[in-house]
């Protein structure tokens, strides 16, 4: 399982992601954090932003297909997109996830 973060300039754009991610079964579950504050490095200058966090749980298997999905549809023109490898999961969570994921219909 992955855990893959992203970050959005804010809410509208977090939950439009969010439905189409989970919708065409490229994660089985997205969170939105709230907005929360971004300082980093863009145009030759420090900026600050506040953005909202997107956490993503997904198979491996996924990852490719997700990070061009985000690629194509986020605003930003480099979004992030960093992936988090679970180094435990409970055996229902994942069971369930992957049901949700592999199911075809």
């Amino acid at each position: 399982m992955l855990i893959v973060l992203t970050t959005t300039p804010n809410i509208e754009e977090a939950e439009s992601l969010a439905r189409k991610i989970v919708e065409t079964k490229l994660a089985a579950c997205v969170q939105i954090l709230p907005q929360m504050k971004s300082f980093y490095f863009w145009d030759g200058a420090i900026q600050m932003d506040a953005e909202h966090l997107l956490l993503i749980k997904t198979l491996d298997e996924k990852f490719d297909e997700l990070e061009k999905f985000l690629q194509t549809n986020h605003s930003y023109d480099v979004p992030e997109i960093v992936a988090i490898k679970a180094e435990k999961i409970s055996d229902s969570y994942l069971n369930w996830m992957d049901s949700y994921l592999r199911n075809e219909k």
